[in-house]
């Protein structure tokens, strides 16, 4: 079910299945923001990745001696959630452990997505809680996708990737089929743009570590329209769009944990997680996206 948001800036719609932004719109001019979902591109818009991002080895794990499939960014993007709570300037979504996650996920949890409007700034809000009775990990991630370029009069070169001072953001290289191989270097030393190309995603995503800006900006050059998100506390930050000529979208992917290492053990245990809860605790993490047109 589609469900809406909005204010005098924004119009937000989400889907309960992923709880997944179907659409966003500048209210002023009616422009679309975020990108549309064509099959013959890209079939998806904003999924939540969870309880992983990116790849698991192999598509299994072993957790307490059983094995359970692992599909690429989780299972929450592919399961119905529900709205749990509505104010004129949120949607709140739960997904609880049910048979169905399961099969996949052996814990008693809660996943939540808050989306929240406040002017011209769209906050997504993911919080996990443990409501099991042993210690749980897990992965989680942001996988948006927004329209470029923003009109017909300009093409993927008249953007580029800003941040708020010189980066030597260190890439982590992934071999094909998604494994982190651990052969990882700097993208660009001290600089505060990264130029946008049709080419830069042929060889799939780029994702950047230790990043120090506190802001990544989408800017198209010649008018400063835009969108800035709030990547603070995040130790990794994804580029991606499917590679086509030209480029119609660009995916600005905040992660807190990686996929699989190449010489992965299988066991969840091993992982590097986003974060481990015991009993009863929770996560929170948020992404504040603000867009000037």
């Amino acid at each position: 079910m589609i469900y809406t948001l909005e204010n005098e800036n924004l119009k937000l719609s989400v889907n309960s299945l992923g709880a997944e932004m179907y659409a966003l719109e500048h209210k002023p001019d009616g422009a679309p923001l975020l990108w549309n979902g064509d099959k013959a591109v890209w079939p998806r818009r904003a999924p939540v990745l969870f309880p992983y991002a990116g790849k698991i080895k192999d598509g299994k794990v072993r957790i307490e001696g059983a094995e359970y499939p692992a599909p690429q960014h989780g299972f929450a993007r592919d399961l119905e959630h529900t709205l749990v709570a509505r104010t004129a300037d949120s949607l709140t979504f739960e997904l609880a452990a049910s048979e169905e996650t399961r099969k996949f996920f052996p814990y008693n949890f809660v996943l939540r997505t808050i989306f929240r409007l406040e002017g011209n700034t769209l906050h997504h809000t993911l919080e996990v809680d443990n409501r099991d009775e042993r210690p749980m990990q897990f992965g989680i991630g942001y996988h948006p996708g927004f329209v470029l370029p923003f009109d017909e009069a300009h093409t993927t070169a008249d953007y580029e990737v800003r941040f708020d001072g010189p980066q030597t953001p260190v890439v982590v290289n992934t071999q094909p089929g998604g494994l982190v191989n651990g052969d990882n270097g700097p993208l660009v030393e001290n600089q505060d743009v990264i130029p946008l190309r049709d080419d830069m995603f042929d060889a799939d995503s780029i994702c950047l570590s230790q990043l120090t800006s506190r802001t990544l900006d989408l800017v198209e050059k010649d008018t400063g329209r835009g969108i800035s998100f709030n990547i603070e506390g995040y130790p990794y930050v994804l580029l991606w769009s499917m590679p086509t000529r030209p480029l119609h979208f660009l995916c600005v992917e905040p992660w807190h944990s990686l996929p699989d290492r190449v010489d992965a053990t299988g066991e969840w245990n091993d992982k590097t997680p986003a974060a481990r809860l015991a009993p009863g605790e929770s996560f929170s993490t948020d992404l504040a996206m603000t867009f000037r047109r």
